[in-house]
């Protein structure tokens, strides 16, 4: 692929997966706990906690940029004290591209967690209890074995909808090449040159293969852990 790829486009597919992979890992921990929390628990505020996991699916990607920007921009409400504090920048970094993609991927990363948890019978958790076990030993031995397809399932699609955000990330971190430019973002610049046709479709081929294998995969990956967990 590299001798297939100019050098930029290789960057542009290189960095792609880093966002992706590190957006979906930091993302994945507190995504299995907003999914619990709204399939186990009744508190106040539940619908307003779900209402803000899923906003980023229904606003403008452009907005959802907007909004980084001003809250974790270098002059932002958070971003300035990262800034100062822990020296952590993130608007026109990649990792501010990471930032964006797993906002962008949290709601579906969350909802797929969160109909394997509903899909778990209650009564199997409370018989677990009622032997004196703790409820994070309950969720560990329990719990966590049982909707594991679902985090996998979760995760995978997570990292293939990073993948192809576009909107929030080049309105936060812009459009750099070699440091901010991931494949959407390459691909959008080189259908602004004349004679760019040609190597954005080869980035258009690779982005599709990417988000194909990784929904596969997940179908596959998750299948073969319910078998395992199942024993048949």
């Amino acid at each position: 692929m590299a001798d297939w790829l100019t050098p930029d486009e290789w960057r542009a597919v290189a960095l792609s997966l880093r966002v992706s992979f590190w957006a979906t890992l930091v993302s994945l921990p507190l995504g299995v706990m907003v999914a619990y929390a709204l399939a186990r628990w009744d508190f106040w505020g539940k619908q307003v906690l779900n209402g803000i996991v899923h906003l980023p699916l229904i606003l403008p990607p452009v907005v959802t940029g907007y909004l980084l920007l001003v809250t974790f921009g270098r002059k932002g409400t958070v971003g300035l004290y990262l800034d100062q504090w822990f020296g952590i920048v993130f608007a026109f970094r990649w990792t501010g591209a990471a930032l964006a993609a797993g906002i962008m991927a949290f709601p579906l990363m969350v909802r797929a967690i969160r109909l394997a948890i509903e899909a778990v019978d209650p009564r199997l958790e409370q018989a677990a209890g009622t032997l004196g076990a703790s409820r994070p030993w309950v969720f560990a031995t329990v719990t966590l074995p049982l909707i594991l397809p679902g985090i996998i399932a979760g995760a995978i699609l997570a990292f293939a909808k990073a993948m192809g955000e576009f909107g929030a990330t080049i309105t936060f971190v812009s459009n750099i090449p070699g440091q901010t430019q991931t494949m959407p973002s390459a691909i959008y610049a080189l259908l602004q040159v004349p004679g760019g046709d040609a190597q954005a479709a080869r980035l258009v081929w690779i982005a599709i293969a990417i988000a194909m294998s990784a929904l596969l995969l997940s179908e596959w990956v998750a299948r073969a852990v319910a078998r395992r967990i199942s024993g048949t």
